[in-house]
C-alpha cells in the first residue's frame, strides 16, 4: 500500500460523573499509512443517545477531507450503546467503513436488550442487527481484530488494518483515542 494513503479513525473517549452533562468525546485523526498524522477532528455525541451516526457524518463534512480512502471505527457503539448505523454512515461519507474491536465476545443484542426500555430498545437493537456481520482477522499487529466492514471487500479490509496496524490498534484508532482522551480531559477542566 502506498504511504500516502489515509484513513479517518473514530474513537470516543468518556470519563464523566453522574452528576455531569451526558454527552461524549468523539475524536477523528487522520492517519497515513507510513504513521503520519495530517489531521484532527472533534464531535459530540449523546451517552446513552441514537445520534453517534450524525456527529461522525458531521466531523467527516467539517473535516473535508477528499484524500481519506477509509473511515475506521473503534467500535460499533459508542457512548454507552449509541449504536453507529455503518451503511448509513458508508452512504454519508461515500467512503468504505470498517469497524474493529479487540475481544472475542456473543455480540451486545443481550446487554442492550438489558439497558434498554421500549421503544429505546427496538431501535438500537434494530440498528445493531442490521450491522455487517462480525468476523475475525487473525493476528495482525499484537493479536487477533474483530472487524465490520461496509463498502469494501473483507479481503481488501483485511488489506487495510494489516497496513495501519503495527501494534495492537489500528494507528488511526489509536491516535483518534488519544485525541478523544485528552480532549474530554481539557472539556471537563
Amino acid at each position: 500500500m502506498k504511504p500516502g494513503r489515509r484513513a479517518l479513525g473514530v474513537a470516543e473517549s468518556y470519563r464523566g460523573t453522574d452528576d455531569e452533562e451526558t454527552r461524549s468525546t468523539l475524536a477523528g485523526a487522520v492517519v497515513r499509512v507510513d504513521r503520519t498524522v495530517d489531521d484532527l477532528v472533534f464531535a459530540e455525541c449523546t451517552v446513552g443517545g441514537t445520534d453517534a451516526t450524525d456527529a461522525i457524518v458531521d466531523a467527516w463534512h467539517r473535516l473535508d477531507r477528499e484524500d481519506v480512502s477509509w473511515l475506521v471505527l473503534s467500535g460499533v457503539a459508542p457512548a454507552w450503546y449509541n449504536v453507529v448505523d455503518v451503511d448509513r454512515l458508508a452512504g454519508a461519507v461515500d467512503r468504505p467503513v470498517i469497524a474493529v474491536t479487540y475481544e472475542d465476545s456473543d455480540g451486545l443484542a443481550d446487554v442492550i436488550a438489558d439497558a434498554f426500555d421500549p421503544p429505546a430498545r427496538g431501535e438500537r437493537l434494530a440498528t445493531y442487527e442490521a450491522l455487517p456481520e462480525r468476523r475475525r482477522l487473525e493476528e495482525v499487529g499484537d493479536g487477533p481484530l474483530f472487524v465490520r466492514s461496509t463498502g469494501i471487500e473483507p479481503d481488501e479490509a483485511d488489506r487495510v488494518l494489516e497496513a495501519f496496524t503495527h501494534e495492537r490498534r489500528p494507528e488511526p484508532v489509536r491516535v483518534a483515542k488519544r485525541a478523544a482522551r485528552a480532549a474530554d480531559d481539557f472539556r471537563r477542566g
